[in-house]
């Protein structure tokens, strides 16, 4: 933890309700950073993010708001000066991620997905890139599926693959700031989300894809955006694939 000469580093964590949010928004606490545990519709799941980071002697708040709407994203931000004195550390794991074959999503589901993961991050990228102080770092989300290309993930791909476009434009825009700008691309993680509505059958084969022989973890996640956050200086503009070489 800080000490009393050391200035608190501060972070937001979209999306911090559950899964790989939570993981990230416990692990960077445990390194001694404040954090703002952002939720959209979950209050009490986040509630319980905080309840866990300040149990185990950390600094935490909740903060709520659609992620697409620059207005409540602002307070965010705001919520992370007022409680912690700024921002150093901006994390945006926040996403949807409904599946259907091309040719049969509906559109309204396909817009559905673009707005919280593209413009989502677009409004999340644009306030942290005018007030991530100097030294800190911005970490997007994208997915290894970007890589493994399956049936059904189409629309899902095609956002993450703006949110990988956008993290590289960012960090050379930032140019003199030394503030980094990085996307991780998590593979097959074990998350509530990742369960619905698949067969033990299907997940096994999943889980063989790795080399590993498993499924991620959200910790696993969790540790490469820890590293990001804070000792990863030298990695900039890039986008990590934290998947146990399942592609």
């Amino acid at each position: 933890m800080s000490d009393s000469t050391t200035p608190t580093r501060v972070a937001i964590v979209t999306g911090a309700s559950g899964g790989i949010g939570r993981a990230v928004a416990e692990r960077l606490a445990a390194d001694g950073i404040a954090v703002v545990a952002h939720y959209s519709g979950n209050p009490t799941k986040a509630e319980e993010t905080v309840a866990a980071i300040t149990a185990a002697g950390g600094q935490a708040v909740t903060a709520g708001g659609d992620v697409a709407d620059e207005t409540a994203m602002a307070a965010l931000f705001d919520a992370a000066t007022e409680n912690f004195g700024g921002v150093d550390v901006v994390v945006n794991t926040a996403g949807i991620m409904p599946l259907a074959p091309i040719a049969q999503m509906d559109l309204e589901t396909f817009d559905r997905i673009q707005r919280v993961n593209v413009r989502g991050t677009f409004v999340i990228d644009q306030l942290a890139a005018r007030q991530v102080r100097n030294g800190g770092a911005i970490i997007n989300f994208s997915t290894t599926i970007t890589r493994l290309q399956a049936p059904t993930y189409g629309a899902y791909a095609a956002s993450k693959g703006a949110v990988e476009a956008m993290s590289l434009i960012l960090a050379r825009e930032l140019r003199g700031r030394d503030v980094t700008v990085n996307a991780v691309a998590p593979g097959p993680t074990a998350t509530p989300l990742f369960f619905e509505g698949k067969s033990q059958e299907a997940i096994d084969h999943i889980a063989s894809l790795s080399p590993m022989e498993r499924l991620g973890t959200p910790a696993d996640i969790a540790e490469v955006t820890a590293f990001l956050a804070g000792p990863g200086r030298w990695v900039n503009g890039q986008t990590i694939y934290a998947n146990g070489g399942a592609a």
